[in-house]
């Protein structure tokens, strides 16, 4: 119960900091680097496990993903990669992630 209630407080005080506003959404590249790169970077490990399988293995690279395929992928997980709770990565964020892979490497911005 003390922990919940200061879960409620912190969210608050963060609120109103925000001037009662809700968080910005960011972009696809940007969420991506915050919640993907770290395994799906050019060293990362789900790199490294791709590459046993598919070319080019880094995602930045791919011209094959839908933002469907991303975003079923990272929300159920497949192979080694666990699924992404909605706690880390809401809906929307894993849809703008998948839009920003889905898009040609030559045509993002």
């Amino acid at each position: 119960m003390i922990s919940a209630l200061a879960a409620g407080m912190a969210l608050a005080v963060a609120c109103q900091a925000r001037g009662g506003k809700t968080a910005p959404v960011r972009d696809g590249k940007a969420l991506f680097q915050e919640k993907c790169a770290m395994c799906h970077g050019k060293v990362g490990m789900g790199t490294g496990l791709l590459m046993r399988r598919v070319q080019p293995a880094e995602l930045l690279l791919r011209e094959d993903l839908t933002s469907d395929a991303v975003f079923q992928a990272a929300r159920a997980g497949i192979g080694n990669m666990p699924p992404i709770p909605r706690g880390e990565a809401s809906d929307t964020e894993l849809r703008r992630i998948g839009d920003f892979l889905a898009t040609p490497p030559g045509k993002r911005q």
